[in-house]
């Protein structure tokens, strides 16, 4: 950026009359983005970050509403047919003087769309695995509606190779998109071999190739050539993890709902944290009253077989112990020490509400 010549500001209208442009003058930069001003810009070896996130999303919409031919979001449409005549490739698909043309290899029947999205909508997912992807599955107009971006990792990782299996597609079809599924699947994993991220860089550069033959050129949007440069940032930044948009989207969901009055939402934001502040340190002394550290979890199947054989199943006994989540792997043995078996029995002699008349 040193030797570019940037002339800042708006481009100047010369409606009058025209000049011929000297050869030295070249003024087709107006701007400058501030961090090249940065000593220590042209040390960074990423300058800018590809958000998985948005890019997941944007290739789901793509690849989704093309195979179902969605209306207005497909990409396969009269004005791309136009560009393969344009182009002289693929003259089957060109479209006729009335404007016509006659379905793709990767275009879903009405059968086909109806067995694909009956597969998505009895998929059943663990409780906080994602959001009900089966609200999202309109049976009547063979559509999907309202898919958020964590929905559109679920599809793409996970389910979306699995629901095409049941579509009587081209092999070319499926097999492209099920490349693509895995390769967004591997780079999502936690731990990255880095042998094995080499590889991964292969197989995406023949999942875009695969894709050009399939697909037509209006299908390849900006989002979709970026999925070749994320196995480089992945070298460089680690997991993706600690990267994607994920927690800042939704810890900015959160705060915008805060906001009381539009005409002031710094003031509400503000307003509104203090108060969640000061009513979850209080609520942490209401026994009597339930709060959301005391209060029973939607689904709540954490039986034990010891309580409930002397009490009964039926009994409401408070956990001592409360666990968000649930385990997730195999389990480890592990055996306490001495100080540490008696920190936990300490623990529950002090704490447990049933040994209250024995403490006293």
């Amino acid at each position: 950026m040193e030797n570019i010549d940037i002339t800042l500001g708006k481009k100047v209208d010369h409606s009058g009359r025209k000049r011929g442009r000297q050869s030295e003058e070249v003024h087709q930069w107006r701007k400058k983005c501030i961090f090249f001003e940065l000593p220590y810009c042209k040390h960074l070896l990423l300058r800018n970050n590809l958000d998985v996130m948005h890019i997941e999303k944007n290739v789901l919409d793509n690849l989704l509403f093309t195979l179902l031919d969605d209306k207005g979001k497909s990409k396969d449409n009269l004005n791309a047919r136009k560009d393969l005549q344009e182009l002289g490739i693929r003259s089957e698909l060109w479209p006729d003087v009335s404007g016509r043309f006659l379905p793709a290899c990767f275009t879903m029947t009405n059968c086909e769309k109806d067995s694909f999205l009956k597969i998505l909508k009895s998929v059943k997912l663990p409780y906080g695995f994602s959001s009900n992807i089966s609200s999202c599955v309109d049976l009547n107009n063979r559509k999907m509606v309202n898919l958020k971006s964590h929905d559109c990792h679920i599809l793409m990782g996970q389910l979306l190779s699995v629901a095409i299996r049941n579509v009587t597609l081209p092999r070319e079809v499926s097999f492209v998109v099920t490349e693509l599924c895995h390769f967004f699947w591997e780079i999502s994993s936690k731990v990255l071999d880095l042998n094995y991220l080499d590889k991964l860089q292969e197989h995406i550069a023949l999942t875009l190739c695969h894709l050009e033959m399939v697909f037509p050129p209006s299908f390849f949007t900006v989002m979709v050539h970026l999925t070749i440069h994320l196995t480089e940032e992945v070298k460089l930044e680690g997991p993706i993890q600690f990267q994607w948009m994920y927690p800042v989207e939704r810890m900015l969901g959160h705060l915008k709902t805060y906001v009381r009055n539009r005409a002031k939402p710094e003031g509400s934001i503000c307003e509104q944290f203090i108060a969640e502040e000061c009513l979850t340190f209080s609520s942490m002394y209401l026994e009597v009253i339930e709060t959301r550290f005391n209060r029973v979890e939607r689904v709540d199947d954490r039986g034990d077989p010891i309580v409930e054989h002397s009490l009964g199943s039926n009994s409401q006994i408070p956990l001592i112990f409360p666990s968000v989540g649930r385990f997730v792997g195999a389990s480890t043995m592990d055996t306490l020490s001495y100080l540490e078996w008696q920190q936990a029995h300490r623990y529950i002699l002090f704490n447990c509400p049933f040994l209250d008349e024995y403490r006293e």
